[in-house]
């Protein structure tokens, strides 16, 4: 290697060799820097396997690095361990005095307020470049916000949609004659189908490694890690893509908002992690779904379906986590604090739907986004359960979360803690909607068809409770327009005992009375 000319400093989501600030690196010329910092591994308490997934491709990438000619300053947690980014920079520009830092922007406020004071800290000239493994830059969606009142998702998909040409025809027309097809994607599982396991991996000598040091390392941390099967390398993220659009995809329209105890994936493709930590490209990942419908392998409805939470949904928190600033997240609209009940964290809760949300969650560092949204998010919302605890536990727990992906699909979706800047209305429903979706409730000991009584599904009642208590602030939203006027033809008698009922229950929760559940299956 000959005279080191600048740093390039690579974050743990940033694994991806056609990286804004290593498309132009100089093996002769630059040196690489990673940090495995304990502040990143401790600031909530994360789950095992999103530990060892993030570790273990971080030292993947750094091997292929090596291997491309490239010197690598890696700061391990256990024989360079180091508290922050910043330490690892000091100590790389101690030994290596260079003038230059260059860095692609990165994804999280606290981690760009830390590097924003790199240039006067060290001395140095930082080159902070745009993150373009997005479809849109930032500045796209500043545009898109300007002027707007409301800030809907649908909207944004449709203007990326024309600017990419994906599932688009010549003429500017959508394929298919219309932008999503989202009434096709609502079927409940069949009582008789199995949708086929995911993909998985045996750990190779570097996870392995990891896998029987993190309880140890990492006494804070929570979930399983036995049965960690997830790729970590760019070759086998790719696999499992090829793999999910050959046997996943074609069906995955059809079942993604379904839930079951037969399947804790269903037909999802379990791409969301790879994606947010740059082992597959948004853009390749949704090019290949498109070719899979222009050959005739699978249906628009599923094409579609799932390009959306890519180009759609993926772009659209992540711009409205930058529009939003460093304190969005903070406060909640309804005035919720009731701390995150224990079960949180062991899944020992006697409601099946919720259970096996939470426990499959504990156990694999996933749920779908149905579970996330419409069971386990659902809860929080109508139980009125503090943002911030709610935040911070959907952060920990997943594999994929990192705060601006989390962060508005959480605080502002699935809680409305936001007062409807994300979403037009709250995510709020009874348990009529999981019964439809799934056959949680088949073997659970509440039905979701008793409103009160010991039987009773608990969000039957604590639905009406939440509507109540917040009439004012939700009153007049035209989206609860019939739930409002449902509760108003409602005689008194039938009020008092919903509320009563939901009370009831939530007091339960508060002295962690509630019946405990069964034995989950894993997801591998």
């Amino acid at each position: 290697m000959s005279a080191i000319k600048s740093i390039r400093f690579i974050l743990g989501d940033q694994l991806s060799v056609s990286l804004a600030s290593l498309r132009d690196a100089d093996p002769d010329h630059d040196l690489i820097v990673m940090a495995e910092p304990n502040s990143e591994a401790n600031y909530v308490a994360h789950h095992r396997q999103k530990i060892v997934f993030i570790l273990s491709a971080m030292r993947h990438f750094a091997h292929e690095l090596r291997e491309k000619g490239f010197a690598v300053c890696y700061f391990d947690y256990e024989n360079q361990p180091t508290n922050s980014f910043s330490d690892a920079l000091k100590l790389a520009l101690k030994n290596h005095p260079v003038k230059q830092v260059i860095i692609t922007e990165p994804g999280e406020w606290r981690i760009r307020t830390e590097i924003e004071t790199w240039a006067d800290k060290f001395g140095i000239v930082l080159d902070v470049r745009d993150d373009d493994r997005f479809f849109a830059p930032l500045s796209v969606f500043a545009e898109f916000a300007e002027n707007r009142k409301e800030l809907r998702m649908e909207y944004f998909y449709r203007q990326l949609r024309r600017t990419t040409g994906i599932l688009m025809e010549p003429d500017g027309k959508p394929v298919g004659g219309q932008w999503n097809f989202d009434h096709d994607n609502r079927k409940r599982l069949p009582d008789d189908h199995r949708p086929p396991s995911p993909l998985t991996f045996k750990p190779d000598s570097i996870t392995q490694a990891l896998l029987n040091r993190v309880k140890q390392d990492f006494p804070n941390a929570c979930g399983d890690h036995e049965s960690f099967g997830w790729a970590v390398t760019r070759r086998d993220a790719l696999t499992v893509l090829d793999h999910f659009i050959e046997h996943r995809l074609p069906l995955f329209g059809d079942y993604q908002d379904a839930m079951t105890v037969k399947s804790s994936t269903v037909y999802h493709s379990l791409l969301s992690g790879y994606i947010n930590v740059g082992l597959l490209l948004p853009d390749e990942v949704c090019r290949a779904a498109e070719n899979a419908y222009r050959v005739g392998k699978i249906p628009i409805n599923a094409a579609e379906g799932f390009i959306r939470q890519i180009l759609g949904w993926r772009e659209y928190v992540r711009g409205l986590y930058w529009q939003m600033g460093p304190d969005y997240g903070k406060g909640s609209y309804f005035d919720a604090r009731r701390p995150l009940p224990a079960f949180f964290w062991d899944g020992n809760v006697g409601m099946n739907c919720l259970h096996h949300a939470i426990t499959e969650t504990l156990d694999n560092a996933y749920a779908h986004h149905i579970q996330r949204l419409m069971v386990i998010g659902n809860f929080a919302l109508l139980s009125g359960l503090d943002p911030k605890e709610v935040c911070e536990w959907y952060l920990a727990v997943y594999i994929d979360a990192f705060e601006w992906v989390e962060l508005p699909n959480t605080f502002g979706m699935a809680l409305y803690a936001d007062g409807g800047k994300m979403a037009s209305k709250p995510y709020a429903a009874s348990g009529k909607y999981i019964n439809r979706m799934s056959d949680y409730c088949t073997a659970c000991q509440y039905s979701p068809n008793k409103n009160t009584g010991p039987d009773a599904c608990p969000f039957n009642a604590l639905y009406w409770h939440f509507l109540d208590r917040n009439v004012d602030k939700l009153g007049k939203n035209p989206r609860l327009a019939m739930p409002y006027r449902n509760w108003s033809r409602m005689n008194g008698d039938c009020k008092t005992a919903l509320i009563e009922q939901a009370e009831h229950f939530l007091t339960q929760i508060d002295t962690g009375k509630i019946p405990k559940p069964s034995h989950q299956a894993s997801l591998w």
